[in-house]
């Protein structure tokens, strides 16, 4: 097994996670097998009770395994599915090794950070590097290690000492660190300042690792005299400093590590010249140049709680832009913060509140994402309504299905206190209730997590025909509160239609209403599973209601696969699609990522 561990210098949210998972795409576009392991070195046992704004969304994996976001990115790029194990925290290794004390596993040894902390440490990396992810048989060639903070932190001290044994371990041929400091450039005399990655590295080599390649962060490309100097004070040889300056997309990065010879490098130092090719990324370079192109706008309002932090909903995003670039539109994300909808801002701020309305109404489609909490809820249930009157088509997901249940029952059946438990308890009409199996008491890991099976129950319903015409599918799911099933005959009777349940029949996965251009809801997640240029069924719905095109999505369909359009042409004139079968979903020809606009109430991709 090969090993590249991937460190960050000077500040944190340079880019550890992408320029991790670009590495991964371009082993594996050598002709590797990659796996990747993300080290956070948090209290946390995972991420699952951590709020958005504290460490952006929680990545919810096939096992249940609630996650950093990176492992989301880590899962698009390479396309494989990771276990709750590929995270490692300092919560984890705490616990287990405690719990050997507990049992005696130590027979009587007084147990310290070294080296009972740090073998632990190598044992999990060890351990789970050797686990399949890309449903092939054995382990990979090449584990991507991330380790989370910023060199210094005193909570990551224990992962360096871990990973500098490590290293020492398995031998040089076996190790490639490559380290990703910043390199600023001051605005004064326009110079690029190369003395904070000096020091990030010095520190790093004081800690007993040596990085073999520097990956520097850049408003533009780096001077050969600045490379030099660089290379002079750290260390490394010139060849292996390679610039990520700013580019209009992240999907740039696997490109710049290309042209750089960053694989090259790589391969050097693990031995493996011999064995890879020269990585062949021409679909991914489509991708980036028609991603570069795209202008048509579709506006989709995002309705939520968390949206002045993109990272909150960093997979709908990501899940909203694979959608779009095969509906070859531009995506423009609508910020709506949902309490800018409720009266009381009308009141309080009413600017605010008329900004919020001329949004949602500008949209070519809602969509109201998961959360937890009641703030924020009775501006979502305005935005479904919104959605469900006006034909604007609507996509609910976890919690905005349960809105949208609770809307209509207070519109459509007249049932105005008609609410959710989880935020009244004491309600006549609970629509929303508290699943039997959920605890009350203890919040982490309990709630229905991972991949679980919708069935279909009718196969002429919109969902099952974006989904291939498939009987079931399997999705990932995060929630405690579920639709009450006392009340779905009631909902049913007045027009809302449950179309997907679980395999007892009673836990209801999917709404639509069938008259409605485009209204779905769905208790689970289906963007952590989007992948570019095979999104998900639902989003690819989405996005081709709003700009017109769903008809032909629906009716160029392949029963076999998730969603497979022989051929479609666009409304813009502009290319047609080709798409091609694999497995369960589809995978655009020309499928590319990123080029999301916001109107400035979130990051500008």
């Amino acid at each position: 097994m090969k090993y590249v561990l991937v460190t960050g210098g000077v500040v944190s949210g340079l880019g550890k996670g992408v320029t991790a998972s670009s590495i991964g795409l371009l082993l594996k576009a050598c002709g590797l097998r990659v796996t990747s392991i993300k080290i956070d070195p948090y209290l946390n046992t995972d991420a699952g009770t951590m709020s958005p704004f504290e460490h952006g969304e929680v990545f919810v994996l096939d096992d249940g395994g609630e996650v950093d976001l990176d492992l989301g990115n880590y899962e698009r790029f390479l396309d494989i599915k990771l276990t709750r194990d590929n995270n490692i925290t300092t919560g984890k290794i705490y616990q287990s090794v405690i719990d050997k004390e507990r049992k005696g596993d130590y027979l009587g040894k007084t147990v310290q950070v070294v080296p009972h902390i740090t073998d632990a440490i190598q044992e999990w990396i060890e351990r789970v590097a050797i686990v399949p992810v890309d449903g092939k048989e054995g382990p990979a060639d090449v584990c991507v290690i991330e380790l989370g903070g910023t060199i210094g932190d005193i909570e990551s001290m224990p992962f360096i000492e871990a990973l500098g044994q490590f290293s020492y371990r398995v031998g040089p041929g076996n190790f490639c660190l490559i380290h990703v400091s910043l390199v600023p450039v001051l605005n004064v005399v326009g110079e690029q300042k190369t003395k904070p990655t000096q020091h990030s590295v010095r520190g790093l080599r004081g800690l007993g690792l040596t990085p073999n390649i520097l990956a520097c962060r850049s408003t533009k490309a780096l001077d050969e005299n600045v490379k030099a100097k660089l290379s002079q004070f750290c260390h490394v040889p010139a060849e292996n400093i390679i610039t990520l300056y700013d580019v209009p997309n992240i999907w740039h990065i696997p490109l710049l590590l290309r042209d750089q010879k960053a694989h090259e490098a790589i391969l050097k130092r693990l031995d493996l010249i011999g064995v890879a090719r020269e990585p062949d990324l021409k679909e991914w370079t489509i991708r980036t140049e028609v991603c570069d192109m795209l202008h048509n706008p579709v506006r989709i309002a995002m309705v939520g709680k968390y949206t002045g932090l993109s990272d909150a909903y960093l997979s709908v995003l990501k899940a909203l832009l694979h959608a779009s670039v095969a509906c070859r539109r531009k995506l423009i994300v609508e910020w709506i913060a949902a309490d800018d909808l409720e009266d009381v801002t009308a009141k309080e701020a009413p600017d605010a509140h008329k900004a919020a309305w001329d949004l949602l109404k500008g949209a070519d489609g809602i969509l109201v994402p998961g959360g937890f909490g009641d703030r924020g809820v009775q501006g979502k249930i305005l935005a479904a309504k919104h959605a469900r009157e006006k034909d604007v088509p609507f996509l609910g997901i976890c919690l905005g299905m349960q809105i949208a249940v609770i809307e209509f029952a207070r519109s459509v059946l007249g049932l105005q206190d008609a609410n959710s438990t989880e935020f009244d308890p004491e309600t006549k009409n609970p629509c929303v209730i508290f699943m039997p199996e959920g605890s009350k008491t203890h919040m982490g890991g309990t709630m229905r997590l991972g991949s679980r099976r919708t069935y279909f129950e009718f196969a002429d319903c919109k969902s099952a025909k974006l989904y291939g015409g498939v009987s079931f599918v399997d999705e990932r799911h995060r929630h405690r509160y579920e639709v009450n099933p006392n009340m779905t005959s009631q909902l049913e009777d007045a027009g809302l239609s449950f179309v997907g349940k679980d395999e007892t029949g009673h836990r209801m996965e999917i709404v639509e209403l069938p008259d409605h251009p485009y209204f779905i809801g769905v208790q689970f997640h289906p963007e952590f599973k989007s992948r570019p240029g095979k999104p998900s069924a639902l989003f690819l719905g989405l996005i081709a209601a709003a700009c017109g095109q769903l008809e032909a999505v629906l009716q160029h369909y392949d029963h076999v696969s998730l969603v497979v359009p022989k051929k479609i042409v666009m409304s813009n004139g502009q290319s047609t699609i080709k798409a091609h079968q694999n497995g369960n979903a589809t995978k655009l020809s020309n499928g590319l990522v990123n080029g999301v606009y916001s109107n400035g109430n979130g990051v500008h991709f």
